[in-house]
This record gives structure tokens, C-alpha cells and sequence, in this order.
């Protein structure tokens, strides 16, 4: 259980970036879909119909806010940006028992539904990026073009056991991105960078856990082992759409191998861009050259019909 305390850390730096979310033109919204699932997404306060839409799916670890503040200032001047919180995560939830990133997709599609958005571009950071991938697959007519950041779609169940990966198994995997101590939090932070920042204390990687960790564990437990179970290559579907993928080379969490299986898969779809001398959180270490190719690619062919 999250400790009481009089002052968090954590609680601050949120309010912090809602503040900046809100300065960027984006306003909170929860939407009831009807089936036991409510969406809670940061959608324009204006939308502009001469801008295309934009999709940032986040992944697990901190609420979209910390994952996304630097791009979304980097976007919001150019699209109407939508950062969506997926299901048990942030204020999204849901009494369905479906733990798949299909669904997850799905519940995704329908909140641009509800805002009216038909057209899409869609990024997916880590497990967001399964969930983009997901949306390309379901909704081709609306997804118009996808970036997947270090997201390891192309794994194979049998992958954990071969040793492609750090951890043996998903339960094992759960107490990496799932961290309830300061020292579990501490490696996931080893996992994640090149160069961890230093010095961390334990007091404030615990408020950081009481913040962030401790709602839905079971729940984001199951979504794991939802995107492991019977994975393999050969079901996976090519999609269509122009594709970027962004990877760190020294990702320990999806490791490289992925980035080029996804290459190979996607043929002359799929376009690799490496990011030197980062690893899994290639979005904090090296922002700027993340961004430099986000605006690259999103130049190329710009949607023609934005409704």
C-alpha cells in the first residue's frame, strides 16, 4: 500500500507536466465507451482541421505524462496531439477481462471515434508500440502512417527461453517494469539507460513507487503475459502503412535484434533509424535526435485528409 506523507515528489513533478500539457493547448478527457471501459486521454483544446492528428501511445513504467512531455512540445505547434492513457494505466480502466493489445488498440480507435479523429498517425513507445502496431493492423483506412519505438512486436515466446532477453520468464520480466522496491527500481533504471543517473536515493525512487507502481499490478501482470503467450513471427501481420522504427543500440530491454527482425518483416515498408550510445530510454537520453527524425519522417508524405 502507498505510504501517507505530507509532501511527494512525484505528485509535484505530475502536476508539473499537466501544467505543461495544458500550455501546450491539450485538455484531459475521460470517455465512458459503454462496456465497463473508460478512457482517460489528453485530447486539443482546438482542434485544427488543416493539422494532420497525431497518436502518442506511452509504454509501461511512468503515466504518459513523464514519457511524453518533451515530445508532445515538440509536436503541438504542428498536429492535434492525443495522448491517451491505456487501460489500467493512468485513469483509464475497465471491468473486461481482455488483456491483449488488441484490445487495448481497439479501446484506443474507439476514443479517436468518440473525438472525432478518422484519420491518424500513430507513435508507440515500448508496449505502445505493440498497441500501434495492433491499430495499423485492425484500422488501415485510419491509420496513416506508424512510428514503433523499441517496441519488440517481432518477439517470439520463444525468445524468453532461448536467452534472447535478460529475464528467463514474464513473471520475471513483471518484477523488472513493475518495480515495488527502491532497488527493483534502480535496476529497471540500469535496464533502461546507458548512463543511469546517479546518486538516486531510495527515498525518492519509493515516493515514486507509492506514486506510480502500485495501481493495477495484477492487471498490468496479465497484459504481459497477454503480448508473450503464444507469440510467433509467423502470425504476426505485415502492415501496410509507412513505418518508422526507432531503436537504441544499446536497448537491453528489446534488444537490437528485434529492430532488424521488424525490418526484415516489414521489407520496404519499414524504415530503421538507430540511435547511437542509448539504450531503451533513447526518449529521455537523446530527445532532440529522436525528434530530429520524428519531423523527418512525418515531412514525407503529410496526410492529404485530416477529418
Amino acid at each position: 500500500m502507498p505510504k501517507s506523507k505530507c509532501f511527494s515528489f512525484t505528485a509535484s513533478g505530475n502536476w508539473c507536466l499537466r501544467y505543461t500539457f495544458t500550455c501546450s493547448g491539450l485538455r484531459p478527457v475521460s470517455t465512458d465507451l459503454g462496456d465497463g471501459t473508460v478512457m482517460h486521454c489528453w485530447v486539443p483544446k482546438t482542434r485544427n482541421p488543416a493539422r494532420p492528428n497525431i497518436v502518442l501511445i506511452h509504454g509501461f513504467g511512468a503515466n504518459a505524462l513523464w514519457q511524453f512531455c518533451d515530445t508532445v512540445r515538440f509536436l503541438a505547434p504542428h498536429f492535434n496531439v492525443y495522448v491517451p492513457d491505456l487501460v489500467f494505466f493512468g485513469n483509464s480502466v475497465s471491468t473486461r477481462p481482455d488483456r491483449t493489445e488488441s484490445f487495448q488498440a481497439q479501446c484506443v480507435k474507439r476514443v479517436m471515434e468518440a473525438n472525432s479523429v478518422e484519420k491518424m498517425v500513430v507513435v508507440g513507445l515500448s508496449y505502445g508500440g505493440f498497441v500501434a502496431y495492433s491499430m495499423a493492423a485492425q484500422f488501415e483506412e485510419c491509420v496513416e502512417r506508424v512510428v514503433i519505438c523499441c517496441a519488440g512486436v517481432c518477439l517470439e515466446e520463444k525468445d524468453l527461453k532461448e536467452g534472447l532477453f535478460p529475464v528467463a520468464d514474464v513473471e520475471d520480466a513483471a518484477t523488472v517494469l513493475m518495480p515495488q522496491t527502491a532497488e527493483k527500481m534502480k535496476e529497471l533504471v540500469r535496464y533502461t539507460f546507458v548512463k543511469p543517473p546517479k546518486g538516486l536515493p531510495s527515498c525518492l525512487l519509493e515516493d515514486f513507487i507509492d506514486e506510480m507502481c502500485y495501481d493495477y499490478v495484477e492487471e498490468k501482470k496479465e497484459l504481459l503475459r497477454a503480448v508473450a503467450k503464444d507469440r510467433k513471427l509467423s502470425d504476426l501481420p505485415r502492415i501496410s502503412q509507412p513505418t518508422l522504427i526507432v531503436w537504441g543500440d544499446q536497448d537491453r530491454i528489446f534488444p537490437m535484434e528485434l529492430a532488424n527482425r521488424l525490418k526484415r518483416h516489414l521489407g520496404e515498408n519499414g524504415e530503421l533509424v538507430v540511435i547511437k550510445n542509448t539504450g531503451h530510454g533513447f526518449i529521455y537520453e537523446k530527445p532532440k535526435e529522436f525528434h530530429k527524425h520524428l519531423k523527418a519522417f512525418l515531412s514525407k508524405t503529410p496526410p492529404t485528409n485530416h477529418k
